[in-house]
């Protein structure tokens, strides 16, 4: 029987980066996981850390976009009919989180994660002697038509209250960023002090390399025998049981079937979401992410090639894919960049976990002694994994939280007697 301080379920950048803060704070941690690192959910983003976050992803509300989404006709969202009865009462409460004063709660709750967030990834891509994977040249959204733009106005005003810092930018404006887009949209906005990251998978398994020094070890098991044993965790692994005082469920999308058979429900569901990847055509560039706000799609460049990521599709975790997002966006992304080679025949697919008020649980599992939680982050994993991964830590070692950790309790979802 090998024992530890800590078990850490999920090996995605969630677990990866929790896993290494408290090895930094002097714990000794096991990080399990079924797959490889970093190898999961984690791979497949579109590679931004999005410290500019304001206002989070809303709800469709233009009749002919609803109309567009319940024909399985729209570039932006597509979903599984047979999974559609288990997802309306979520997409009910996601709608009431989309109203504005609710954005504007999420807003003031999520600022400090998304405030800290590039400057926690720094520290660790330095530690982890990752930097090179670092970029600071933020990212950019593009508008087709003006009327489109027009309608983010309002938002945008709220944003640049609040101290954010962005650039409304003319075809002109943005052509300068990314003089190889075709001059087929009306406006962009400039997102400066946003990073990203050339490699995720790179990245996170660099953060779990630095974790391996500080003593940190890796296994492979399976998270859904987590269980207690002797007022202890105890999960099995291929090297044997491992049990420990205190565990973490960092499974992201799959954290709701361990949580299942310990008794704990809440309201998560996925955002399943594809990529593929590309050649450019000729000496071509993307430099930074570029976002096409109207068909609901991203540009991002990878070591891999230039990622195309994919809007929303609402369906099981374990149900098998359905790309045809591709087919109804592709003629689009051509139009705006000269796309060459398909580098990979297949799709690759992830799942979001999210909750419907855009949140995630970072903190105490109700009513189970001594397990915490760290997921749910929705679009914003890659974003969030290392200054969640702090807070966490702080809060497990009795440190004092850098900010206030209320607004991502587990007991917000749970009936009040």
């Amino acid at each position: 029987m090998a024992r530890t301080d800590v078990i850490v379920l999920g090996a995605g950048i969630i677990g990866t980066s929790a896993a290494l803060h408290l090895a930094k704070r002097g714990l000794a941690v096991a990080l399990v996981d079924r797959g490889g690192v970093g190898e999961g959910t984690s791979y497949g983003n579109g590679g931004i850390i999005e410290g500019n976050t304001y206002f989070p992803y809303p709800f469709p509300t233009n009749p002919r976009a609803l109309l567009r989404i319940a024909l399985k006709q729209a570039t932006e969202a597509n979903y599984h009919l047979s999974h559609l009865p288990r997802m309306l009462p979520w997409l009910f409460a996601y709608w009431r989180a989309g109203r504005p004063q609710h954005m504007f709660e999420f807003a003031h709750g999520m600022r400090p994660l998304f405030a800290a967030a590039v400057a926690e990834h720094e520290a660790l891509l330095k530690e982890s002697g990752a930097d090179k994977y670092l970029r600071r040249n933020g990212w950019l959204k593009i508008y087709r038509n003006a009327a489109s733009y027009q309608k983010v106005q309002s938002d945008l005003d709220a944003i640049g209250r609040a101290g954010l810092e962005f650039q409304r930018l003319d075809q002109a404006g943005a052509l300068a960023l990314e003089p190889d887009l075709a001059p087929i949209f009306a406006n962009g906005v400039f997102w400066p002090s946003a990073a990203s990251i050339s490699n995720p998978l790179a990245v996170t398994r660099a953060y779990a390399a630095q974790f391996s020094t500080l003593g940190g070890v890796v296994l492979k098991g399976d998270a859904r025998t987590l269980h207690r044993s002797n007022e202890r965790w105890r999960v099995d692994t291929d090297e044997g049981p491992v049990d420990a005082p205190q565990a973490v469920i960092a499974l992201g999308p799959w954290s709701q079937q361990v949580l299942d058979r310990l008794g704990l429900t809440l309201p998560l569901q996925v955002k399943r979401g594809y990529h593929l990847h590309f050649k450019p055509r000729g000496n071509r560039v993307i430099t930074r992410p570029t976002l096409d706000a109207d068909v609901g799609y991203l540009i991002a460049p990878m070591e891999q090639g230039l990622r195309l990521t994919t809007g929303a599709e609402f369906a099981g975790v374990e149900a098998p894919p359905t790309p045809v997002q591709f087919d109804r966006l592709m003629p689009k992304a051509r139009e705006l960049f000269p796309l060459g080679e398909q580098v990979e025949q297949t799709p690759w697919m992830g799942s979001r976990p999210s909750f419907p008020d855009s949140r995630p649980v970072i903190g105490r599992a109700p009513g189970l002694s001594d397990l915490w939680l760290d997921f749910g982050h929705t679009h914003w994993g890659l974003t969030l994994g290392p200054v969640s991964g702090r807070l966490l830590a702080e809060m497990m070692t009795g440190t004092t939280p850098f900010c206030d950790p209320k607004p991502y309790q587990a007991e917000r979802f749970l009936k009040k007697s």
